[in-house]
């Protein structure tokens, strides 16, 4: 199976790579496990969790690089990187211009239906946003 190469997203002091499934000598560096079904939206519990662990885990690590995996990591990753974004303060369909911008072929119709129509779970002041760290980086 021909692989795409993992990307760095980076916005607002938050950093993801987006990569396809792991193999078992990098597996050590995934230490959460929220799966759901290929090809599908996210449930709502996987969402509760996926801002959860994102928000302990940038405001206990501001700079540290959230890595997201999935099959061919053209889904069910990019979603969850997006709704981050959105809970961020970006526009949905900004979200997916910016993932696309490096990993071509992100999303997919039932993905996309879904980000378009996602509003965001956090109330604007407790949104993710971090303060300043040692990392400020965007796509190129």
């Amino acid at each position: 199976m021909n692989h795409t190469a993992p990307v760095e997203i980076c916005y607002d002091n938050m950093r993801f790579l987006i990569t396809h499934n792991p193999t078992s000598a990098t597996m050590h560096k995934f230490t959460e496990d929220l799966p759901y079904n290929d090809g599908a939206p996210p449930p709502d519990n996987i969402v509760d969790d996926w801002l959860h662990l994102l928000k302990s885990n940038f405001r206990e690590e501001p700079g540290s690089c959230v890595a997201v995996h999935c099959m061919a990591g053209l889904g069910r990753a990019p979603v969850l990187v997006a709704l981050a974004l959105i809970e961020c303060g970006m526009k949905n369909e900004d979200a997916v211009h910016f993932i696309r911008q490096k990993r071509r072929g992100a999303f997919n119709t039932k993905q996309l239906l879904f980000l378009g129509q996602y509003r965001p779970k956090m109330r604007t002041r407790s949104r993710l946003r971090f303060r300043d760290s040692t990392v400020h980086c965007c796509i190129q």
